[in-house]
């Protein structure tokens, strides 16, 4: 980083979480099938952990497929699962060697053998790396993941009183990760979409006009400007400095 970036970027956060929003909008806007947006969003993804490592960034968390959007056209969903087979294949290697630790938020039932295979060899492989850890939030929703936290905790015998924030934590698929420091957000939309619902009680907010494929290190750079602007206070009162 040069002078100016280092200045304007004393406090990186620990953890950054990314709705990657805006694909299908992207290609419909150049007169491309939805698909193709979601290609070059897998494409840009590289360039995006990469910067993230670069800025020292330790935990990056990507919202790639919720558990509502299998309500999309089948072939919307094959196409995409075809994607992340192909992404998968190709990257693998290249961020095992890099550094990066690969982490899956979810649930991998309804998600086909072949798929689920791959991504259980891609975090076997990664496991011990420890530059960059990278959450794959993929046929994740935050609904569900409380609510399978709730009955897991049930399962285990846990009296009420055995119950607290750090007791739950434990029962989420975060639970190896902290929680996030700045949630990004493309494409110009304000919502959460059931994205880490639990984990963000106190994390910072930052919404980009840009679509996810063009969402680069300097779009990221800015987001983590605007972050340093911000003052944390998780609901307390800052004491004002005696003149």
């Amino acid at each position: 980083m040069n002078k100016e970036t280092q200045e304007s970027l004393q406090n990186i956060p620990n953890h950054v979480a990314i709705i990657m929003d805006g694909n299908g909008r992207w290609a419909l806007e150049k007169g491309l099938p939805r698909l193709s947006g979601h290609r070059a969003g897998t494409e840009n993804l590289r360039e995006v952990i990469e910067a993230c490592a670069e800025f020292g960034i330790k935990y990056l968390t990507i919202y790639a497929f919720s558990t509502e959007n299998w309500k999309r056209p089948k072939e919307e969903i094959q196409g995409l699962m075809r994607i992340f087979k192909t992404m998968l294949d190709r990257e693998l290697q290249n961020l095992h060697e890099n550094g990066v630790q690969l982490r899956h938020l979810g649930r991998l039932d309804q998600i086909d053998k072949e798929l689920q295979k791959k991504v259980r060899e891609a975090i076997e492989l990664t496991k011990d790396n420890k530059t960059l850890i990278l959450n794959v939030a993929f046929n994740y929703g935050g609904r569900d993941e409380i609510l399978q936290a709730v009955k897991n905790i049930i399962s285990a015998g846990h009296s009420v009183d055995d119950i607290d924030d750090e007791q739950f934590a434990k029962y989420l698929y975060t639970s190896e990760s902290p929680d996030p420091d700045l949630i990004i957000r493309t494409s110009g939309e304000y919502r959460c979409s059931n994205f880490l619902i639990w984990q963000s009680a106190y994390a910072e907010w930052y919404f980009t006009p840009t679509y996810w494929p063009d969402f680069n290190k300097e779009e990221l750079r800015q987001a983590l400007i605007v972050y340093n602007q911000r003052e944390r206070r998780y609901g307390e009162v800052k004491q004002e400095k005696e003149r």
